[in-house]
């Protein structure tokens, strides 16, 4: 399959469209990550979607909206919570689990659940380009699943080049982890994955919510992305590296006989005179830039020829923290580095 190459003008974004409505696959921008877009009431289109991604059946899919009368063609009302939520945090980085009319949306998008995410996204391209299609589409990362989000056009390329029929390229996205996703099906609303919008902004808004990052068990169908499998993860091993362990890490991975990525924030790379030197990644000036780099980084390590481990660092585990150490501890699946391994 040839895959289109599509810039962000309206002839452009009309031409994608085209491809959406035809019942294609076309990879578009958001201010997180980029997606894969499909139309979200198509079964065929959709199961394109898991094929390109090889990604598992029973892992539900984000259902992509341009405004919020596109919910309503699948909802019978739109609770007051949801209301409180979309009226402050859309569009943007949350995506709001719901209940749906039974029959509305093919049970691959949904995973055979009750219930569907919505997010309605803040950027004005992928806004535009749902509007030029006239449906909502399925949006998880455009990735090959497993595998690190993708940030650029070009991550895309490398992962779905000839598996899908266009991608829209804007740029690199500027928040660089996906959406928060937050379940109101629940007693209590509760964080099914964190993201740029916290745990502190949600209660601000409609008070109490749960925290809830965990994997489902192996029979269980999780309601969200990111629950049930390994995600985000590169083919080589990666390590955690608390702030008081960067020292001994250092001094670790210059005696190995083969080359250590090391990605860490401008204040660690200044205080070891790791500036300029190869294999070395900066995650900007605070935990807001490593949001937007760490996926970059670990896919420009991951490539890299030689490279047999990822030393990444770790940040304190509050506000966006959250959300950076949640993707950063899926892809080291745990891990910490130790000067004794």
């Amino acid at each position: 399959m040839e895959t289109k190459m599509f810039k962000t003008a309206t002839t452009d974004l009309a031409a994608a469209a085209e491809l959406i409505k035809k019942g294609q696959v076309v990879a578009f921008p958001t201010e997180t990550v980029y997606g894969l877009g499909a139309d979200a009431t198509k079964e065929s289109a959709v199961k394109k979607v898991f094929a390109a991604k090889n990604r598992p059946s029973d892992n539900p899919l984000i259902v992509t909206v341009a405004n919020v009368d596109m919910v309503k063609r699948f909802v019978s009302e739109i609770p007051t919570i949801a209301e409180k939520l979309i009226a402050n945090f859309w569009p943007g980085s949350l995506t709001i689990i719901m209940r749906y009319n039974e029959g509305a949306l093919s049970p691959i998008v949904t995973g055979g659940l009750p219930t569907v995410a919505f997010r309605l996204p803040a950027s004005d391209v992928t806004r535009q380009l749902i509007a030029l299609a006239d449906t909502p589409i399925v949006g998880p990362s455009a990735n090959t699943s497993g595998k690190p989000s993708p940030t650029t056009a070009q991550h895309v390329w490398h992962d779905m080049q000839g598996k899908i029929a266009g991608i829209v390229d804007d740029g690199a996205t500027s928040v660089g982890v996906e959406s928060t996703v937050i379940d109101i099906t629940t007693d209590v609303p509760t964080i099914l994955r964190p993201g740029a919008v916290t745990q502190e902004a949600l209660e601000a808004v409609i008070g109490p919510v749960n925290s809830e990052h965990r994997k489902v068990g192996a029979d269980e169908t999780p309601k969200a992305p990111g629950m049930k499998y390994r995600h985000y993860a590169p083919d080589v091993p990666v390590y955690m590296v608390t702030p008081e362990a960067w020292p001994a890490a250092i001094i670790w991975a210059q005696q190995q006989l083969e080359p250590v990525g090391i990605m860490a924030p401008d204040e660690v790379i200044e205080a070891n005179h790791l500036a300029g030197m190869d294999f070395v990644w900066s995650l900007g000036t605070d935990v807001t830039t490593a949001n937007a780099k760490l996926f970059a980084g670990l896919r420009y390590f991951d490539e890299r020829d030689g490279v047999e481990t990822i030393l990444v660092h770790h940040f304190a585990n509050e506000g966006v923290g959250l959300a950076y150490n949640n993707r950063l501890g899926k892809a080291s699946s745990g891990q910490y580095f130790d000067a004794d391994m």
